[in-house]
């Protein structure tokens, strides 16, 4: 699954487009590495995202394509 579309599905960003500005930005991590929109999430990536002085860092855990509002938690882990 992309990481726009990931961050969108998990809930750690609230909507696709500013997911996909984020990344544009270059405030996305994943491994250690500046990550694209396009980049292909797995389990046990580890993605940090940079919100002003905010840093999440959050462990993938489940990559799914639809996830409902309570089910979105279980697809990470907040490190």
């Amino acid at each position: 699954m992309r990481l726009d579309k990931y961050l969108k599905v998990s809930r750690l960003i609230k909507r696709r487009t500013i997911a996909n500005e984020v990344c544009d930005a270059k405030h996305v991590m994943v491994n250690g590495k500046v990550a694209r929109a396009s980049y292909d999430v797995k389990i046990g990536d580890i993605i940090e995202i940079q919100m002003g002085e905010n840093l999440l860092k959050a462990e993938v855990l489940l990559v799914s394509e639809h996830a409902t509002k309570n089910d979105a938690g279980l697809m990470y882990k907040i490190l």
